[in-house]
């Protein structure tokens, strides 16, 4: 356990303390690094699917990566935040088996090390605008990996150390077990977590294959064989899942849903959906959320 754990890096994209409104009011958000807030004044809520948690004063909360979510604040809420990306040496989250949201009771010196946090690296707000589809992009992340490479080493290795300190808030055996599972390979893995944030946009076999550098029908047996699916199979089906998902939570017109999920038009999308469920979108809401 100890070997493993200490084979994952934590790198720093955020931290700051802020005052959020009604406007933090955020759906179906999916963000390729974790989050952590511990709330100080106010209220809010996040959710994932069925689940939801009570933003609180007085308590910590994490998102994992990949880990699709709403946020909202009704009034007003007084948190701090911080965001990082994870790197470990398999390519595997520590929260690979349990991609949701958790909450626990804050310390006294989680507060103390987020304020910590904060001091020792100044700057590392959200400067543009708190909606994740305006500053989750690659350009924005390259900007803060310049800023964690310009840390001297006393200051890197305070701040994993805190990040370590957070995440450990969080290390109980029905949040971090970990199942036993073959070797996938990190081109696997990296294609796998590209997917799941960029059902929206046009994916291809050789787009996927390119981005690791491998031969199409290599590429697409590879993934066949850690995933019991071919490329374009698995990704109808996540963006069938992401359109379940947000036909049973929101509001959306159908349109809308087939363009946030990929699909080229609603005519495809009802097709596939249909094909895949067994009914088609509005037969799907009307027996799921009646």
């Amino acid at each position: 356990m100890i070997k493993r754990i200490l084979t994952h890096n934590f790198f720093l994209l955020n931290v700051d303390s802020v005052k959020l409104d009604s406007r933090w009011n955020y759906k179906n958000i999916v963000s390729p690094y974790h989050r952590i807030y511990y709330i100080s004044g106010g209220e809010g809520e996040i959710s994932h699917f069925e689940k939801k948690l009570k933003l609180e004063g007085g308590c910590l909360y994490i998102i994992p990566s990949f880990t699709l979510c709403n946020l909202v604040c009704d009034d007003f809420l007084d948190q701090y935040f911080v965001q990082f990306f994870e790197e470990s040496s398999d390519g595997m989250s520590l929260f690979a088996d349990n991609r949701s949201i958790f909450k626990v009771q804050a310390r006294e010196i989680d507060v103390l090390n987020f304020q910590r946090l904060v001091h020792i690296n100044p700057g590392r707000g959200i400067n543009r605008s708190d909606d994740p589809k305006i500053y989750e992009k690659d350009v924005y992340y390259k900007e803060y990996q310049e800023l964690n490479h310009q840390q001297s080493n006393a200051q890197f290795l305070e701040t994993q150390g805190i990040l370590l300190q957070l995440i450990a808030r969080f290390a109980q055996p029905e949040i971090l077990a970990r199942k036993e599972r073959q070797h996938i390979p990190v081109k696997i893995l990296d294609t796998i977590s590209h997917i799941v944030v960029s059902l929206h946009l046009p994916l291809s076999v050789k787009s996927l294959a390119s981005r690791v550098h491998q031969n199409s029908e290599y590429f697409s047996r590879l993934f066949q064989q850690y995933t019991g699916s071919r490329p374009l199979a698995y990704i109808t089906e996540k963006r069938i899942e992401r359109a379940q998902y947000l036909i049973m939570t929101s509001r959306s017109k159908y349109t809308d849903i087939a363009q946030q999920t990929g699909f080229e038009s609603l005519s495809h999308f009802s097709r596939t959906f249909k094909k895949i469920t067994g009914m088609n979108p509005g037969e799907y809401k009307k027996r799921y959320t009646s």
